[in-house]
């Protein structure tokens, strides 16, 4: 089983890293056709209307009892309460779940149209920092001092990237978004476990699906206004690079598939290794793709937050687990703990420990 899992986890790393990567140069490709940010967040987040569809195909195949669609709905929506998805639940529960999706997609694309993909993908991950900030304010988490550090080191990351370009106008705007994306994610993920608590998958599906509809519902008159005010506009509909938008939206779906139902095959640290993995990914494109310099202090920068992000990865008794790895490892180079004693000493020291232990055990 646990190599089965491992043998996943190296798998789902590679399909996490693939298709955030992949999602990001794509997306800095349309803008060069297509230089709508908010348009192409609108279009993606729509995609979200599949989640619950294709989360039924899947409680098809596997679950030994099948339910109808509207049995699954049912039971799936008492995670938001005893009355099930009410208006008001929608309002104060699941729209600003959506405002903050769609902020986050959309600050991120922006910071695309700025800076290259390797700074935002690399300033993204400090995303990690901040939940466990917030975590440690609002929910009151454990404190762990490697975390504080972690958090220490993605604050200076962004500090270095900043000063890599000469704190210019244009990267220094690419760089805040980039970290205001980074934020309202870690937002909602707070918020969703303050508010709604934890999701299994069923129920996870179900809300994503409703994010999605209410972004097609209810922010589809956006990219309208946008159209016809110039401010993403496009002479001819037949000019709209569809490949394109499609192919952003069905990687930015499949790793969201991947990062909230990856847990049931694999490790939740092994999916989130490959989102900083997708960071070396994208600086390799861009060597090879656009003129970036790679000077000492972006390399610098993009180590130390990936650094950081790593160390946030660690469990929470990680000191106790390094404790009692060293402590094995002694008792195994310590020759007395190995036993080579023989003869009438063995045999002493072999009736002392007896006495020690029946002792021990009446105390």
């Amino acid at each position: 089983m646990q190599v089965r899992k491992a043998l996943w986890g190296v798998a789902m790393v590679m399909c996490v890293c693939s298709s955030w990567a992949g999602s990001t140069q794509l997306a800095k490709l349309t803008f060069k056709q297509f230089d709508a940010p908010f348009t192409l967040t609108w279009f993606a987040t729509t995609w979200n209307c599949l989640f619950f569809p294709v989360y039924y195909i899947g409680h098809l195949c596997k679950s030994p009892e099948r339910q109808t669609p509207r049995q699954r709905l049912r039971e799936c929506c008492r995670f938001f309460g005893d009355e099930g998805l009410t208006p008001k639940v929608f309002f104060t529960k699941v729209a600003p779940f959506g405002l903050l999706w769609i902020l986050t997609n959309y600050l991120y694309l922006q910071a695309l149209r700025k800076i290259n993909t390797t700074d935002v993908s690399a300033l993204f991950c400090c995303n990690k920092a901040f939940v466990f900030l917030l975590s440690w304010i609002v929910l009151r988490d454990r404190f762990m001092g490697v975390r504080i550090v972690a958090a220490i080191l993605a604050i200076a990351g962004i500090v270095m990237m900043t000063y890599a370009d000469g704190f210019h106008s244009h990267s220094v705007i690419g760089i805040t978004l980039v970290v205001a994306s980074a934020s309202m994610s870690a937002l909602y993920k707070v918020l969703f476990k303050m508010v709604l608590g934890s999701a299994k998958f069923g129920e996870a599906a179900l809300f994503l699906s409703i994010v999605g509809s209410a972004n097609f519902v209810f922010i589809s008159f956006v990219p309208v206004i946008l159209y016809f005010t110039h401010v993403e506009y496009i002479d001819s509909p037949a000019d709209i690079p569809w490949a394109y938008l499609c192919g952003v939206a069905a990687l930015l779906f499949a790793f969201s598939i991947l990062v909230n139902f990856g847990i049931a095959v694999t490790y939740p640290t092994l999916i989130s290794l490959g989102i900083v993995l997708s960071v070396p990914v994208n600086a390799m494109v861009d060597l090879y793709t656009c003129d970036i310099n790679f000077n000492t202090v972006r390399l610098i920068a993009v180590f130390i937050i990936c650094l950081g992000f790593l160390m946030l990865l660690l469990p929470e008794d990680w000191d106790q687990c390094i404790i009692r790895l060293t402590t094995k490892l002694r008792k195994r180079d310590d020759p007395a703990e190995a036993g080579g004693e023989t003869g009438a000493n063995a045999g002493l020291n072999w009736r002392g420990r007896g006495r020690t232990s029946l002792s021990t055990y009446a105390r």
